[in-house]
């Protein structure tokens, strides 16, 4: 273990993020209703030109009149290559209500992209008196995106959060598919007859959970294209999940549930946890540092895994 302990992310349920476009209104109070943890109004990829300021006073309005309870209210603004980038965040923290919690920014490729948001923010938050920190998740999605990710996910201490957009990374990587999520037709190997088809959005993860977990930062899945899909959901979401990511994306209403039954532990895990952090509490009153639960060895490294579980049900239940 590092001389450097790493430190924990934000407590807060984090395992679907649902995303609405802030042109479309009518589906604001739904989004609110809905059993998403985190909402995702959107004035990127999903408003049209046209529309991206009508969307930006839209979102603004909302967070005075809707009733967002307890979820983390989140706006995905332009990316900074865009002439819309700061209008976004000036008007955002300028006439947006407390409730705002976070700002996510798209196609980060590298630290100081967050740095020029966090100054704007920084300097408006002090000009209006904003006693309300706004908090930054990010998103890669680009070949610059991955190799610098370590270095954005220690570029500010806003950032609480990583998604992987898929789709854009594909596409900077020049992968030859338009799916976006899941695993791929061309990707697979073949032993004989059969083929086993591997998932190649692996790598990319697995390298930002490791910069997430070194900084403190939640990593979360992004979003899954054929939401006709259920199933294909459900696996991303459970590779996902067993890699270290705590929620994921819902670009459809219905993959909210999917989503939520995936990154909740069931009750059978927690019940396991709990049993694993007493048989490893009379271990420890035995002057033992590890001990036997049904028939395999668990030891300090099993209590940081049990405790992993429990923490996340029980903050679960206070949501």
């Amino acid at each position: 273990m590092s001389f450097r302990i790493q430190p924990a992310p934000v407590a807060r349920p984090n395992r679907c993020q649902l995303f609405g476009p802030g042109s479309r209104v009518a589906l604001f109070e739904k989004m609110a209703a809905s059993s998403a943890d985190v909402i995702n109004l959107d004035l990127e990829d999903s408003v049209a030109p046209s529309d991206k300021d009508s969307a930006r006073a839209n979102i603004i309005k909302a967070t005075h009149e809707v009733d967002w309870g307890n979820k983390t209210l989140s706006v995905r603004i332009n990316g900074l290559d865009t002439p819309f980038w700061y209008r976004d965040v000036v008007e955002l923290l300028e006439q947006s209500s407390a409730r705002l919690d976070q700002i996510m920014i798209p196609k980060v490729g590298c630290a100081a992209d967050v740095y020029a948001v966090d100054a704007l923010v920084s300097s408006i938050e002090a000009a209006k008196g904003r006693a309300k920190r706004i908090s930054f998740e990010v998103i890669i999605e680009s070949a610059a995106g991955i190799a610098h990710v370590e270095e954005i996910a220690a570029s500010s201490p806003r950032l609480q959060a990583m998604s992987l957009g898929a789709a854009d990374f594909a596409a900077s990587m020049g992968m030859a598919t338009t799916g976006i999520g899941g695993t791929q037709e061309n990707y697979y190997m073949q032993r004989g007859a059969e083929k086993y088809w591997s998932d190649p959005w692996h790598w990319a993860q697995s390298a930002i959970v490791a910069a997430c977990r070194t900084h403190g930062v939640l990593p979360v899945d992004g979003p899954f294209g054929d939401f006709s899909d259920d199933e294909g959901f459900r696996a991303q979401a459970r590779r996902s999940a067993t890699l270290g990511m705590v929620g994921k994306w819902a670009i459809h209403p219905k993959q909210v549930a999917l989503a939520n039954e995936v990154f909740t532990p069931s009750d059978d895990a927690v019940a396991e946890a709990r049993e694993i952090l007493d048989a490893m509490e009379a271990a420890k009153a035995r002057g033992e540092g590890a001990t036997v639960y049904k028939g395999r060895l668990v030891d300090i490294a099993s209590i940081k895994q049990a405790e992993v579980i429990v923490r996340q049900a029980e903050m679960i239940a206070l949501s």
